[in-house]
């Protein structure tokens, strides 16, 4: 199976590319865990030096890994969906044994000596761990070192920038990544890759969990990976950690690789705000998939915006600059040198932040979420869709424009994106659904059968 990825990137991968479809073959017999990775390191070799989506790899480690796997499989222990799959882990994520930079000179050399809780349930889960992809300073959006594989003179956006430049060009089958802003969904939409924002309920990124933060109330663990089923088998390797922590319980028994979805489904595409933002192109290919789902069965509807989506920005804004400025407290009054120039004035900004206006804010999250519960009604909206972006990816010097990921990050809400087809210039365009909070698996069935009807439509 040696060369197997060898074609990507791709919009719409060949089975053999995914989580789902590899998951197959292993079992199968057609290819083993270490086939699986040597495929990778194929794909790292060809890329990684344009790409630059590695801060550390982990060659002999993962051969390792992989090696006891396979022995694994072959005395008959299955760890289910993620066995043998290698993923790439965010660098503000520790990972025992290696540095947790953040993107930062100073942290470069600090090897840690225990896995961050997500990454300790990818491991359970049977993943592959092969390094530490690239993450913009501080996971702020001071540009990375990282390229965009489908055109290296644009960015990858960020700040989970490295893990969807590797997902993308087949250096690894999914990544973990964060977001506070736009950090998973604008970096997949760029890349060309799905990217799961799980509920904030269900997936925040707690410090205490070695995750490190920029704003621990807006914080959320995700994924990156080829497709919505692969998403789908990551959230339930993540979820089954999450419901042993929290509630004592363990993870769900038996495991499925994908196949058909139950449709048709109900949407409702909000007008106002993402009309306005939204490049033309980007409102185009939205209207284009609008008549592809309506096609297969699906009931779209128009709607008002629920709530203010420009105040949303602010009052998001205000928080994520206030806790940032409280996390980087110590460190930045010690080592400013250390801290580049947005993630510095990011810094300054929420140091200027009144206590009563940031109190304020936070009490008004409640609230805010209301206008969202009416809307999707008594299971009458499975999801809501918008534009995953603004435009295309931006060039190398910016990371784009977060204002359609922010309103679900700073309310908790879940959302999928996943791409759609490319703009004039070569570039993805995705889609982004969003969930009823704590729905993440309705959302994902919607999403799953919507990437069904429009690859289908493209077919």
């Amino acid at each position: 199976m040696s060369g197997f990825l060898g074609d990507l990137p791709r919009l719409f991968p060949r089975p053999e590319q995914t989580i789902a479809g590899i998951g197959r073959l292993l079992r199968a017999g057609e290819v083993s865990c270490v086939g699986i990775l040597n495929a990778c390191l194929e794909q790292v070799d060809a890329w990684e030096s344009k790409v630059h989506a590695w801060v550390v790899l982990d060659r002999e480690g993962a051969m390792a890994q992989a090696r006891a796997l396979d022995e694994e499989m072959s005395s008959g222990k299955d760890r289910g969906p993620l066995h043998g799959i290698p993923i790439g882990v965010k660098d503000i994520f520790d990972v025992k044994g290696f540095p947790t930079a953040c993107g930062a000179r100073r942290w470069a050399d600090r090897v840690v000596s225990t896995d961050a809780h997500p990454v300790v349930s990818l491991r359970s889960a049977g993943a592959v761990i092969l390094g530490k992809t690239v993450t913009t300073p501080y996971a702020w959006i001071d540009p990375p070192s990282t390229r965009n594989p489908w055109n290296l003179d644009r960015s990858p956006g960020g700040s989970s920038s490295g893990s969807a430049a590797a997902v993308a060009s087949g250096m690894c089958f999914a990544a973990l990544g964060s977001q506070t802003g736009g950090s998973i969904t604008r970096p997949a939409s760029f890349c060309g890759v799905a990217g799961m924002k799980p509920s904030r309920a269900i997936a925040s990124a707690d410090p205490h969990e070695h995750v490190f933060p920029l704003a621990p109330s807006l914080d959320h663990v995700g994924f990156l990976a080829r497709g919505t089923d692969d998403l789908r088998i990551l959230f339930d390797a993540m979820r089954g950690h999450y419901l042993a922590k929290i509630v004592g319980l363990g993870p769900e028994r038996g495991f499925r690789f994908g196949g058909a979805h139950e449709g048709p489904r109900r949407f409702v595409r909000l007008r106002g705000f993402f009309d306005r933002r939204a490049d033309p192109a980007v409102r185009a290919a939205l209207d284009r998939v609008v008549v592809a789902l309506e096609a297969a069965g699906a009931e779209v509807r128009d709607v008002e915006d629920p709530v203010d989506f420009e105040q949303i920005l602010v009052d998001h804004r205000r928080v994520m600059a206030s806790e940032a400025a409280f996390v980087h407290t110590d460190d930045f009054g010690s080592h400013p040198d250390d801290y580049p120039p947005r993630i510095s004035a990011l810094i300054e900004e929420g140091r200027s932040v009144r206590a009563p206006d940031y109190i304020k804010t936070t009490r008004g999250l409640a609230h805010d979420r209301i206008p969202f519960a009416f809307l999707f009604g008594n299971g009458e909206v499975d999801a809501i869709l918008t534009p995953a972006t603004v435009g295309t990816a931006t060039d190398p010097s910016v990371t784009g424009d977060p204002a359609f990921n922010s309103p679900w990050s700073y309310t908790g809400l879940p959302t999928v994106s996943f791409p759609i087809g490319r703009a004039e210039d070569g570039l993805p365009l995705a889609i982004q659904l969003v969930g009823r909070d704590s729905n993440d698996d309705d959302l994902l069935d919607a999403a799953s059968w919507s990437e069904d009807a429009l690859r289908s439509s493209q077919s």
